[in-house]
């Protein structure tokens, strides 16, 4: 950050009051470093990084594109338990890269820098740990765990390797989250005290009712290899190796899936470390179709006083069968005023309301209930207390922000990833960063399937 945007940042603090005019110069003055930076990046020959992918399925391929769409990165090869999509990969990246339906295989390549992990989550730890030990830098796709118990393993792997490692909740890399970080510090709408989040979703594809190919059969799905880490083998079906995210023996559920993200964008805007009691109700209500995770979750969760914020209340909501459409929405209430981000970040409005200096009197309140004669003696008592501007509620003009038009959050999230192995620049979502929002995610899914409040210790992230 330049120190004339830290100047105007202490500015804004000091004076609390936002003006549609302040926040468009603030905007602006963003938007022109951002040009400046991606203008200004180079990457020589030297620098080129050679990723591998292991899971081709939806996110496999657009996370491997997107990767692509940033300087200096080549695509060795890719891994997944599927034919097909080794076959389609070869389609899209190129009849010469690797294929393979061994991750072993990918990691032993000397010549691949990085990995990007976007498998079924029961395979995230295991592989991300395997990586980092053979030297690879890991990009895992979110939650980066599939169980809590995995956690503070991956981190002391992530540690004792040194390994460039970030998880893959874009957020944290979104110039509107950025913006709407500084702003929150800045003091814009006063004291935090509760959040508002939801992630919606209107289509059968949205939940989860993936396509299954016609030739699916333990010919062209590595099954043994997808269950190995398995307590309890099933035979070959087809729905849990496509449609994984609808078991929890191979996914997170809508809260391993959906409130990390959420949680993640609350994390990066507050600073904070997580929430100290968790707990959440759901169910299986439209899509009965032999899943054993909810279709609609709610979670209320609460994070403890610290040196980086006060107290505050969370509550997240996914809703599978939304007639409401399918939003995604971030509001982060204060004393003073709201910020609401809009759907996936790619802009927010703050709008301000502050409270008048003198308390309340008249309106919804005892005082109608009293004697003509003590009604006028305390309205007298009260003028005289406090002037008509103490009086007045302060409503300030709501401001936007919008990120520039064609911009990617998910490319300034892999160059992030990519800066980091070049450079050495830290990594915002790394391991300890990446569990402190899968762990109370996980925990809603402890929750809902034992009836009970979770306790979580955000410090040494552990449950209680």
């Amino acid at each position: 950050m330049s120190s004339d945007r830290r100047k105007f940042i202490k500015q804004l603090g000091g004076t609390i009051a936002l003006t549609s005019a302040s926040l468009s110069s603030f905007a602006a003055m963003e938007d022109h470093e951002h040009r400046i930076l991606t203008a200004e990046k180079r990457v020589s020959a030297n620098d080129k990084i050679r990723i591998a992918t292991i899971g081709m399925g939806i996110m496999g391929f657009n996370d491997t594109r997107t990767a692509l769409a940033c300087q200096g990165v080549e695509l060795v090869g890719v891994c997944d338990l599927y034919q097909g999509r080794l076959d389609h990969a070869k389609e899209v990246f190129g009849a010469g890269i690797f294929t393979t339906m061994d991750y072993h295989e990918i990691l032993d390549r000397k010549d691949v820098d990085a990995v990007i992990i976007a498998t079924s989550d029961n395979w995230h730890s295991t592989i991300a740990i395997a990586a980092m030990h053979k030297g690879k830098a890991v990009y895992s796709e979110k939650p980066m765990v599939h169980y809590i118990s995995e956690g503070l393993g991956e981190i002391r792997a992530q540690q004792e390797t040194k390994a460039v490692f970030q998880v893959g909740s874009q957020r944290v890399s979104s110039i509107s989250f950025k913006k709407a970080k500084e702003l929150y510090q800045a003091g814009a709408i006063g004291q935090i005290n509760s959040i508002e989040a939801s992630f919606n979703r209107q289509s059968a594809l949205g939940a989860w009712q993936y396509t299954i190919p016609l030739d699916a059969s333990p010919k062209t799905v590595a099954w043994d290899r997808y269950q190995a880490n398995e307590k309890v083998k099933r035979p070959y079906d087809s729905n849990r190796f496509f449609r994984w995210r609808n078991y929890r023996e191979y996914g997170t559920g809508v809260a391993g899936d959906l409130f990390v993200h959420l949680l993640s964008g609350i994390h990066f805007i507050t600073d904070s470390k997580g929430p100290s009691k968790i707990y959440a109700i759901g169910g299986t209500y439209y899509w009965k179709d032999g899943r054993n995770v909810p279709d609609v979750m709610s979670a209320v969760i609460e994070y403890p006083a610290t040196a980086e914020h006060p107290a505050f209340q969370a509550i997240l909501r996914v809703n599978f069968i939304s007639g409401d459409g399918e939003r995604t929405t971030t509001k982060i209430i204060g004393s003073e005023g709201v910020i609401d981000l809009s759907n996936e970040g790619d802009g927010f409005t703050i709008r301000k309301q502050k409270l008048p200096v003198a308390p309340g009197i008249g309106g919804w309140d005892s005082f109608s209930t009293y004697t003509d004669a003590m009604q006028k003696a305390l309205m007298d008592d009260y003028n005289k207390k406090y002037s008509a501007a103490d009086q007045q509620r302060t409503d300030i003009p709501g401001v936007t922000y919008s990120a520039p038009a064609g911009y990617s959050a998910n490319i300034d999230h892999f160059n992030a990833f990519f800066d980091g192995i070049r450079t050495g620049k830290p990594i915002v979502e790394d391991a300890v960063f990446g569990f402190r929002a899968a762990a109370p995610a996980l925990a809603c899914n402890a929750s809902y399937f034992e009836n009970k409040v979770i306790h979580w210790d955000p410090v040494n992230m552990k449950l209680i």
